[in-house]
């Protein structure tokens, strides 16, 4: 291990550690079953904000934004601008919608809401939509104990199996004990850490390119050479309909952030009020657009740096940017939040997944008060069993297996849920048995779809959201709203 790596590891070895002992004490203030769940909707809107940015962009806005702009040039942009534009539209339009919501019907979980907000089938609404969540949401969790522990190994030779261990030893005892609360204020951590990162990275990588122009000049040959003036095309190289197709194919990123992410919008639904929703709106839409300038830059400073086919992983064009134009102790430190903050995305799936589970599933059957003592013990004794099982899984299930099933998810879910939280929030007559059938046909469609190998030709996460809305209207008309007693 040369001198660089070691002190990563010094310095990793610090900041997981103190990262640890903050959502520890976190979780000391977690006194009942509401507080484990969604830290008892008392976020202040700075905290939502960065820990739902924290979530929804550790892995994708340090490494794999980077990456993609690293190998397809000004391509990329197109899938910035429906992210964002996604991002924009929840933070403006859903958010302070989504936290009044949860005040209204008192609610502790994602699918809590839908059920009360169509009561007339709710049980079945609390069944299909938790049980869809749980699985799904289940194998995410297993991928990200598989991409820690790959994420390890590229940067430390320690052994995947090792570093899954390692992956699930930093993030599963805190959330375990402080639940939603700890997860969020240590998601807060990461999210400085990463926007100083997408923000100094970039300034810096500029000032290093103005005292190397020969590298420029190299490397925008050597692009050329590669994929001649496709490279620096805003459409690459494409026109007529194919063009069409890669300008909504970035955009589709957009619909998946209309409320059809649960741990994204369990963040809104936490805020303590109107006003702190607003001060949410305002510093995660700030937030957003630095961030993907910044990851963007990244990427293109990488080409320059290291030319179109300097590196063999392209999702390390981040943290061999920053190796290459900070001093190693600086790099360690930003490179370190950067790791960590992909990391610890896990702790935000698994208190989704064990919150469901309990909350919807388990405490109905067999808790008739969901506020006794015996709550929050149940909450953290199934955290805890859902934690094991996905570490387990992880270590026996085939990689693509699990990838697989993650790929449903933004579509799947996004897509299909996204549509079940518009119509909920603006449409009257929309209704329970049509969210139902919304939920069944959407994620059915999406599996049907990916697993023919047709989203490679049009992407399931827009089709998945169309299709949805189709039967969701279609659905309301034609199924009548009348209670049916279950």
């Amino acid at each position: 291990m040369d001198f660089e790596t070691s002190q990563l590891l010094i310095v990793m070895i610090a900041y997981m550690t103190l990262l640890i002992l903050w959502g520890v004490y976190q979780g000391r203030k977690v006194k009942t079953g509401s507080d484990y769940a969604i830290a008892g909707r008392s976020l202040p809107g700075w905290v939502a904000a960065l820990s739902e940015r924290a979530t929804g962009e550790s892995s994708w806005a340090l490494l794999g934004l980077p990456g993609a702009a690293y190998a397809t040039g000004l391509l990329e942009i197109w899938t910035a601008i429906g992210c964002v534009s996604g991002i924009i539209t929840a933070w403006a339009v859903l958010a302070w919608r989504l936290r009044d919501e949860a005040e209204k019907y008192d609610v502790d979980t994602y699918t809590e809401y839908i059920a009360k907000k169509h009561d007339e089938v709710g049980r079945w609404i609390r069944i299909i939509g938790s049980s869809t969540i749980v699985f799904f949401f289940f194998f995410y969790v297993g991928a990200q104990f598989l991409g820690g522990g790959k994420t390890l190994h590229a940067m430390f030779g320690i052994e995947p199996e090792l570093g899954m261990l390692i992956t699930a030893a930093i993030i599963v005892p805190y959330t375990i004990y402080g639940g939603f609360r700890s997860v969020v204020y240590t998601d807060v951590i990461q999210a400085i850490v990463m926007i100083a990162t997408l923000i100094i990275g970039p300034i810096v990588g500029l000032i290093y390119l103005s005292n190397h122009p020969e590298l420029f000049a190299q490397s925008m040959e050597m692009a050329l050479q590669k994929a001649g003036p496709e490279y620096n095309s805003l459409l690459g190289g494409f026109s007529g309909f194919m063009a069409g197709v890669v300008i909504v194919g970035g955009f589709s990123w957009f619909f998946g952030y209309l409320g059809g992410q649960p741990q994204l919008s369990m963040r809104f639904m936490a805020i303590k009020n109107k006003k702190q929703a607003r001060q949410a709106r305002n510093v995660g839409i700030v937030w957003t657009v630095i961030a993907y300038i910044g990851a963007l830059m990244i990427g293109w400073i990488g080409i320059a740096i290291f030319g179109p086919e300097g590196l063999t992983d392209r999702e390390y064009v981040m943290p061999a940017v920053i190796l290459e134009i900070f001093p190693p102790a600086i790099a360690a430190v930003l490179i370190t939040g950067a790791i960590a903050a992909m990391i610890s995305t896990a702790d935000s799936l698994l208190i989704l997944s064990a919150t469901e589970l309990s909350e919807n599933l388990i405490k109905p059957l067999f808790m008739a008060d969901k506020k006794s003592s015996g709550s929050l013990i149940m909450s953290r004794s199934v955290t805890a069993l859902l934690a094991v099982i996905a570490l387990v899984l992880a270590y026996y299930s085939p990689s693509d297996l699990i990838f697989t099933l993650v790929s449903y998810v933004w579509a799947g879910i996004g897509g299909t849920f996204s549509v079940v939280i518009l119509l909920s929030l603006f449409w009257e007559r929309y209704h329970g048995r049509a969210v139902i059938a919304t939920i069944a046909v959407g994620l059915l469609f999406t599996i049907f779809w990916i697993s023919l190998g047709l989203d490679k030709e049009i992407t399931s996460r827009m089709l998945t959201f169309f299709v949805a809305l189709f039967t969701a209207v279609v659905s309301t008309y034609l199924i009548p709203k009348k209670n049916l007693n279950i």
